[in-house]
């Protein structure tokens, strides 16, 4: 969701091998996703840290762990949920 004061939502693009491209409320950078049926495994790249608030800079660090910790993932509709800790929702883009 957008956070107070930001018009920017957080997005992942996943590539054909796994690759992923992060843009976060402040931060962004890549990463890499394995997936086997429903398992899924988050390894995070480097990150690249802009100027932004403290607390947008904390929930970047959270959702970067929580996308970490994720362990399994399904298709709804037109979102992919990640499960883990956390259950994340990603809005598939469909343009």
């Amino acid at each position: 969701a957008r956070m107070p004061g930001s018009k920017r939502i957080p997005s992942l693009e996943i590539g054909d091998n796994g690759e992923v491209v992060l843009e976060l409320w402040c931060k962004g950078g890549n990463g890499q996703f394995s997936v086997a049926g429903n398992t899924i495994i988050f390894v995070p790249g480097a990150m690249e840290s802009r100027s932004c608030p403290p607390d947008r800079a904390q929930a970047d660090d959270e959702l970067i762990a929580a996308l970490s910790d994720v362990a399994t993932w399904r298709r709804q509709g037109d979102f992919v949920m990640l499960m883990g800790t956390k259950q994340l929702r990603f809005r598939i883009n469909t343009n």
